[in-house]
Formats: structure tokens, sequence, C-alpha cells
């Protein structure tokens, strides 16, 4: 029984393959997860793939978002590229658009937009491409939600503009006291402990904090926490962190169903 009334989504990078490349573990990620991030094309992703991506999302219950990354297939969508605003923009109403008519021609809706890789950290502290990507959702006219790191001037751009916002927590990433997530080449930066990852997740939740390496309480609002599914323990790592989240009296549900 839940008695604090407390509920966070769970969601995953998705539909991250391209032509005959696949990645991740899209199939067994959904019996754990209730929101994906579908790649649109840039970074990841091609028209086959975001179909079938979506049909599997819509067939499990999953809320779907676009999840646009920066033109950079080599690198994975994650360097950065000193691309202008207005670039910014363009990328982030392509790929919505793509995507967004796939899930219409499967019968469905659009919930959110979440950047991928090193757009995503560029809207966490540059407030031009972060405003260039809210403006590029909002163009849409389909009411979308942003994803965005806690703290991120991303959400703070989004509340601006009057589009609900959902704020990302990571749990197999460490903490800086500022609240923003290690640079991975730190030690201590990725969690590779399940257990701890699952401790880490129900203590953002329910306390409103993330640890730091050095033992200092982080404050992190945690709407969505973001479940990596590339990794080699993505499936158990997903599987663990939800049942600690219900045997802590914590309701998971995707956020349009709050």
């Amino acid at each position: 029984m839940i008695v604090n009334g407390k509920s966070v989504d769970l969601n995953c990078d998705f539909g991250e393959g391209y032509g005959a490349y696949s990645f991740g573990q899209d199939a067994e990620l959904l019996k754990y997860i209730t929101s994906v991030n579908i790649a649109c094309g840039f970074h990841a992703g091609d028209p086959h793939t975001m179909r079938r991506a979506v049909e599997m999302s819509l067939a499990a219950g999953a809320a779907i978002g676009a999840h646009p990354g920066l033109p950079d297939r080599l690198g994975f969508g994650r360097r950065e590229m000193a691309v202008t605003p207005e670039e910014a923009y363009d990328f982030t109403v392509y790929q919505i658009g793509a995507l967004s008519a796939f899930v219409r021609a499967a019968g469905g809706r659009l919930q959110h937009v979440k950047p991928h890789g090193a757009l995503y950290h560029m809207a966490n502290s540059n407030s031009a491409i972060a405003e260039a990507i809210v403006r590029a959702a909002a163009a849409t006219g389909d009411s979308l939600m942003i994803y965005g790191q806690s703290g991120s001037l991303l959400l703070e751009a989004a509340q601006r503009e009057g589009l609900a916002v959902a704020s990302e927590v990571f749990a197999d990433r460490g903490y800086e006291r500022d609240s923003s997530l290690m640079a991975r080449s730190k030690p201590g930066a990725l969690i590779a402990d399940v257990k701890q990852a699952a401790e880490h997740a129900v203590a953002m939740v329910k306390n409103g904090y993330a640890l730091t390496v050095d033992g200092e309480k982080a404050p992190v609002q945690a709407d969505t926490i973001c479940l990596h599914g590339d990794g080699p323990h993505a499936v158990q790592f997903a599987s663990q962190i939800r049942e600690a989240l219900l045997k802590a009296d914590i309701r998971v549900e995707a956020l349009g169903k709050k």
C-alpha cells in the first residue's frame, strides 16, 4: 500500500540503432520502464527503427517522447558542436516532426521531448540553446512536456514558456555538491553496483537529495529517473531499481497518469 503519495516515472533512451545495427535491450526494458525517449534519426535511429520502437512502446503502454540529438552519428551525439540557437531549433523541430508522424500513424500521442547527449548537456548550461529547444517543442502545437536535468536552464526555459516539465535524475551517476552530474572521467561518476544505484534512486525520490562521493547532500527534484539501456546489466538495473522503489512505497507510473 502506498502511504506517502510519492510516485516517479522511469524513462530510458530507446530505439538507438540504425540499419543493420541495434543497441540496447529495448524489448526487455519495456517490462520495467514507464516512458521512452526514441531516437529521431540524427545521433541514431532511422525510419524503420523509429516505427518499430513506436509500435513496441505503444503495445507496452509506455509514454513516448522524442529524443533529438546533434547530427553526429560517428560520435553518437555525445560530442558538443558549435551550433547556433537557430540551428538547434531547426534540428529539434525536424526530429520532433519525424517521430510525431510515426506516433500519430500508429494511433498514439507524443508526450515529451528529451534532448540527447551533448545537446542535453548544452541545454543544461546554455540559455540560448535551452530556449531554442523549448521554442521548437512549443512550436509543434502538441502541448509537449520537457524532460530535463534537475535544476537545469532547460527546465527554467520551459517553465517560462508555459510548458509542463519533468525534472530528471540519474540513478547510476554521481553528483557534485552543486547538484550537477560528475564528469564521467572522475572516480565515482559512474555507479556500477546495482544495489547502490537502487538506494540512490529511492533516496532522491523520497528525500529530495543525492549523496555526493564525499557524503554531502545535493538537492534534486526527482519526477523521472533515467535508466540507461545500453549497458550490459541494463535490465538488471531497471528491474532492481523498480523493485526498490515499490518496496519503499513509491508508485512507478508515467507522468501523464499522475
